[in-house]
């Protein structure tokens, strides 16, 4: 076997039309363009969301309401219930301590730590920021929180 007889599986296709080749074509002169207007010459066309110069739709509707999603601090989160199969009784946990153990990314901003699931184990917890019940949970197992 050669390579110049290596020929690809025959699959039936509709041929391109060459537009612009005679009148016999059915495509020729305008090329299915029309006459003369914006669709007809190259580069023609609309823009999105253009209505023929009347004022656009998104411009004729009222602005409501405000994100802040733009400017909100993201935390990075970690659950009570992470430090618990973290770290052992009696531990102090700090935010170099979370990212080592590989709780949260280390390219994540702050750390808050939320309250889901159970803590049973007594921690020293030192993080940017805590939820009540992360802070209720921690100090009821007999542990500490500080904001760093």
């Amino acid at each position: 076997m050669n390579l110049s007889d290596v020929r690809t599986a025959y699959i039936p296709r509709r041929r391109k039309r060459r537009k612009g080749r005679g009148i016999g074509s059915g495509l020729g002169k305008t090329c299915g363009r029309g006459h003369k207007g914006q669709q007809s010459r190259s580069g023609g066309g609309v823009r999105p969301g253009f209505e023929g110069g009347q004022t656009v739709l998104y411009r004729r509707l009222p602005k409501r309401g405000f994100n802040n999603a733009r400017f909100r601090k993201q935390f990075a989160i970690v659950n009570v219930s992470q430090l618990e199969a973290a770290f052992e009784d009696g531990a102090v946990v700090d935010v170099a301590a979370i990212r080592e153990a590989r709780l949260v990314n280390a390219k994540r901003g702050p750390v808050k730590v939320l309250g889901s699931g159970e803590l049973k184990t007594k921690l020293t917890v030192t993080a940017q920021a805590f939820s009540g019940s992360a802070r209720a949970k921690i100090e009821a197992a007999g542990g500490t929180t500080e904001i760093a």
